[in-house]
């Protein structure tokens, strides 16, 4: 048995063939995990639970009901686009709320879990959009707006990120490294699990004489993609619809 991380998937009505390969993986990788963790932006975008509890993605949220049902714990982190998900999906789904830094034990090492969004500090204009929609005040008024409304919004946001994404430096949009090695010592740890950068990779680094690790997640727009843990075992795995749910790529680290 492992326990799974996943991030980055970008589920949305939009794209069902995604949808459909998330359905596969509870099926098939995560039927026998001890746990699975979805680091953030899981959904395209969030515009309150109102509307994640409606029709549109009344298919997600059974197959999250079936699963955790079955006595698999999924533990949920929001991401910069999913950050409003709160405690009535949660509860509904079954899944348990994360903050934005948790930090766990897994197999007896104590290791944190971020979206990534926090660690890309050189993104100047990033970091401003998320100090404001992570204000409590602004997350109220945002919610107290009609559905129309939000979706309006939340798609000129989309476009705009688009667009900034677009003129941007990659090494700008990855992450800090001075941040990174800030939030670890914060915590006290030497191994860091996050996405958001799409640049799933297993990166070996020292912190304060130490040998240490940050674990990138991959997202989900052309194939699937889990970090398999077990003890003394970090597989980032690759998968697709056509496979049955064995290694493809696997990293492993001892």
């Amino acid at each position: 048995m492992a326990t799974l991380f996943i991030s980055d998937l970008h589920l949305s009505p939009q794209r069902p063939q995604i949808i459909q390969l998330f359905f596969q993986f509870l099926q098939k990788q995560a039927s026998a995990a001890e746990a699975l963790y979805i680091l953030g932006d899981f959904f395209e975008f969030w515009i309150g639970d109102d509307a994640g509890l409606g029709p549109e993605y009344q298919p997600v949220n059974q197959a999250l009901q079936q699963f955790t049902a079955s006595g698999i714990p999924v533990f949920f982190m929001g991401g910069n686009r999913d950050f409003l998900v709160g405690r009535d999906w949660a509860g509904h789904v079954g899944v348990q709320l994360m903050q934005p830094e948790t930090v766990i034990d897994l197999y007896g090492e104590r290791v944190l879990l971020l979206h990534g969004d926090s660690l890309t500090t050189d993104d100047e204009k990033q970091q401003a959009f998320r100090n404001m929609v992570m204000d409590p005040q602004w997350q109220a008024m945002f919610l107290s707006k009609p559905i129309p409304e939000l979706l309006e919004m939340a798609q000129q946001a989309r476009l705009e990120s688009q667009k900034h994404q677009s003129g941007m430096h990659e090494e700008i949009m990855d992450v800090n490294t001075d941040a990174v090695a800030a939030v670890m010592r914060k915590h006290g740890v030497t191994r860091l699990i996050h996405g958001h950068t799409h640049r799933p990779h297993m990166h070996e680094l020292m912190l304060d004489g130490k040998p240490a690790q940050r674990i990138v997640l991959a997202d989900w727009y052309e194939r699937g993609n889990v970090l398999q843990v077990r003890k003394d075992r970090f597989e980032l795995n690759y998968f697709d619809a056509k496979q049955s749910g064995q290694d493809n790529g696997g990293r492993a680290v001892k």
